[in-house]
């Protein structure tokens, strides 16, 4: 299940997730690292710590909602795109809310149709937006960046724009190792410079056409999804593919309705009984045995 959940990771990544996992098993006074906390490890290093402390208004995690499902929903139905893996309006790191996305296996090559999914995904959320409430905002500022440099590399260095051909334009120049960024120094005329950005402006407007079309289409799961996120705050892979197939919200989320009522009939039972909770286990110096009992 974990190697299912960690493509593409490298050996650093795994180190930082095993890591995060006891890290998050020591605070709560656990001997051994369980299911919970390497999956919350695995989102630690995709998408950074919860911020739940971070208060938005009800207006701006109604927006985050709609955002959110929009690149879900984009992603589920577009047959090149990686599969959704979970949604939520909980802040993690700089976002307000996240969309995890993963392949199912590690790749190497990427073909067009894949980038084309991908762009449109991404622009799912501004899509979203712009047919809930006919308003766009800051939050897809991070997603038009992503499409904007995949277009511009479709075109200028991978040969995937039909009307300029399979060519490389522009010549990289620079020295990163002396903290100066990578640019294109163009070796094109100002009238193929046009065609480029030309060719740039239609891959990603096709892409943004691409997602308005799949949420106009699918438009009463784009409502009833996104207020079950607002409710349920996150939804697991399983969860959301349940609620597009027609199941009713409280079959779909039975397990984990009776896993937090289990947790919270322990937690009164402790309450009811005084009953202390596992203190910290303390950190062993390097080389000696973790402490007894």
């Amino acid at each position: 299940m974990l190697a299912g959940q960690t493509p593409g990771f490298t050996g650093a990544d795994l180190a930082n997730l095993v890591n995060e996992a006891a890290l998050l098993a020591a605070r709560k006074g656990k001997r051994v690292i369980e299911q919970t906390e390497l999956e919350e490890g695995i989102m630690r290093v995709i998408a950074g710590p919860e911020k739940k402390s971070r208060i938005l208004s009800e207006k701006e995690r109604v927006v985050t909602a709609y955002h959110e499902m929009g690149h879900a929903l984009v992603g589920h139905f577009l047959p090149d795109a990686d599969p959704v893996h979970k949604i939520s309006v909980v802040s993690r790191g700089q976002a307000l809310g996240y969309t995890i996305s993963m392949p199912t296996e590690d790749k190497f090559l990427t073909t067009r149709a894949q980038l084309e999914d991908q762009m449109a995904m991404t622009l799912g959320g501004r899509a979203a937006e712009e047919l809930k409430f006919n308003e766009i905002t800051t939050g897809a500022a991070n997603d038009l960046e992503k499409v904007t440099s995949t277009a511009k590399q479709m075109t200028m260095r991978f040969g995937m724009s039909e009307k300029l051909g399979p060519r490389v334009l522009g010549h990289n120049q620079g020295a990163p190792f002396l903290g100066r960024d990578m640019h294109s120094e163009p070796d094109y005329s100002d009238d193929l410079a046009r065609t480029i950005d030309s060719e740039i402006r239609r891959i990603i407007e096709e892409a943004h056409q691409r997602a308005r079309d799949i949420l106009t289409e699918h438009r009463d799961a784009l409502e009833l999804l996104s207020q079950i996120l607002l409710k349920r705050e996150t939804i697991e892979r399983d969860e959301f593919i349940g609620l597009l197939a027609g199941e009713p919200e409280d079959v779909v989320f039975a397990e984990r309705d009776a896993k937090a009522a289990r947790a919270a009939a322990e937690l009164e039972r402790e309450s009811a009984t005084g009953t202390a909770k596992p203190k910290r286990l303390p950190y062993p110096s390097a080389g000696e045995p973790l402490p007894e009992g």
